[in-house]
């Protein structure tokens, strides 16, 4: 009897050294991979851990429940975990599929997602004020509002300018815009910030895992912008329709 309540005890034991062994294999490999694709932002924090309120937009402008800073800030992030390939490419009719991209594809697709069209806004405010935009030669519908350049005039012209200094973190909400460098990249600002308070950003750099991090500081950031659309005058306003 007591051989068998031995056997009984080890192989008991065993189960439960092996059932342990699974679940931390399972959540290692889980947040291994959830990091690796972007499903978890490494390590990160929120304004609430900062004592930074978070601003949301009085608009809603297609309507869905979900204030305009927010419905952009989750349209980036919805591109960062199809994680579409970086490839610059131009095509007819302007989009590149969803496979695809480069970080000026962040953006409208951030917009898309809060209803807005900023594509049509961008190629009418360059038809109505061509001397605006003095990189483009030669207007091209084409491939004018996935240069960020041109986005850099736009966003100047109809949306809020903030500040460029990335310590002064309550100034940096979910949802802005945020351009580095000479016009040379462009992203949308997370909820996410590091240790030290400062937000991580949501773009598309062509890395193979990280598209949600803590950028800011990887290069010179010279545009931070918010796009208020009940500062902006109705006209420019297009919505998307599928």
């Amino acid at each position: 009897m007591r051989i068998i309540q031995a056997i009984k005890n080890f192989f008991r034991a065993l189960f439960h050294a092996v059932l342990t062994l699974v679940i931390i294999v399972g959540i290692v490999t889980g947040l291994y991979y959830g990091e690796k694709y972007g499903f978890i932002p490494e390590f990160a924090w929120k304004g609430s851990h900062f004592d930074i309120e978070t601003v949301t937009s009085g608009v809603d402008y297609n309507d869905n429940g979900v204030d305009d800073y927010t419905d952009i800030m989750k349209g980036a992030r919805k591109d960062a975990l199809r994680h579409p390939k970086y490839v610059d490419e131009y095509y007819e009719g302007g989009y590149p599929p969803n496979s695809k991209g480069v970080c000026t594809d962040v953006i409208w697709r951030a917009f898309k997602n809060a209803g807005y069209d900023l594509k049509a806004m961008v190629d009418a405010d360059i038809a109505s004020r061509p001397w605006a935009y003095p990189a483009i030669e030669k207007a091209d519908p084409n491939i004018d509002f996935r240069r960020v350049k041109t986005l850099s005039v736009f966003f100047q012209t109809y949306a809020q300018s903030l500040t460029t200094d990335i310590t002064d973190i309550a100034q940096w909400q979910p949802g802005d815009i945020v351009i580095f460098g000479n016009d040379e990249h462009i992203g949308i600002i997370s909820e996410y910030r590091n240790t030290d308070g400062i937000t991580f950003v949501i773009h598309n750099g062509g890395s193979n895992t990280d598209r949600e991090e803590d950028a800011l500081t990887h290069d010179e950031v010279t545009g931070h912008y918010r796009f208020d659309a009940s500062l902006i005058d109705g006209k420019i306003l297009k919505p998307w329709v599928d």
